[in-house]
């Protein structure tokens, strides 16, 4: 494994970030061989209750396992990504990057993380539309995460015209689904219609996604070889091929034989 740059490597980089917890924004992860462009990354839902933190969080571990320098930004006012990044700090974990960041500060401190060096940035969005357009005019991808519940469905909607009025590249991407039963096909069906694009992995209702979060972990630190760590990696490969033309190989090819694929 490569060497990992700590903050007294990094200190000529940073700035101090006054409105946060913490004092500078490191980007821990391998040395990259080449500076490429950032990329930001926008979860946005106007709904709670879809797993956004979960998909944020878990593909925020699954860049940094790629080796990707990662920073996650928590604009939500219910703090639940850095609320997470808190229990993974009471037991030592100290990556990928959180941040609760007011969203009035987002570009100042999307340029900090653009001086670390960071790859990438996912912006954890709140479900407010004003919040939600700021956050997609920085993106250079959306992920629209919905239930295939009617209500969520309806939100979802309303989130991906909004985000077509401002041309925005989006793909749409049904979490908690069940193991049985028509909804999920109803729910391509009607994203379809909508003219948007649907990522090719559904994120299943598993108990193991709700296990990892309460520890401070991903389902793929806390069941590695699992269903769920297979859907993560997939999604994350298919992400990486949106933001930069290719995806990563072999994490597919991981994630579908752990499939069954």
């Amino acid at each position: 494994m490569e060497p990992r740059i700590g903050a007294a490597q990094h200190r000529s980089l940073l700035d101090p970030l006054p409105d946060s917890p913490h004092d500078e924004l490191t980007i821990n992860s391998p040395i990259p061989t080449l500076i490429k462009p950032m990329k930001i990354l926008a979860i946005i839902s106007q709904k709670g209750g879809v797993g956004k933190t979960t998909v944020a969080t878990s593909l925020a571990v699954a860049a940094e396992l790629a080796g990707q320098r990662v920073a996650l930004f928590d604009l939500d006012d219910q703090a639940s990504a850095a609320f997470w990044g808190g229990l993974r700090e009471k037991r030592g974990v100290v990556t990928p990057v959180i941040r609760d960041v007011k969203m009035a500060l987002l570009e100042r401190d999307l340029e900090r993380a653009r001086n670390a060096e960071a790859d990438l940035v996912i912006l954890d969005c709140p479900p407010v539309q004003g919040a939600a357009i700021t956050a997609a005019n920085h993106a250079d991808f959306v992920l629209i995460p919905t239930k295939t519940d009617i209500l969520d469905i309806r939100s979802m909607r309303s989130t991906v015209a909004l985000m077509q009025s401002i041309n925005k590249r989006l793909s749409v991407v049904l979490t908690f689904c069940p193991p049985i039963g028509a909804e999920v096909d109803q729910a391509r069906q009607l994203i379809a219609g909508l003219g948007a694009e649907l990522a090719p992995v559904e994120i299943h209702q598993r108990k193991a996604y709700a296990r990892a979060q309460q520890d401070g972990q991903t389902v793929q630190e806390y069941e590695p070889t699992g269903k769920a760590a297979a859907e993560v990696t997939e999604l994350y490969s298919y992400i990486h091929k949106h933001l930069h033309g290719k995806a990563h190989g072999k994490a597919t090819a991981k994630a579908k034989s752990a499939r069954g694929v």
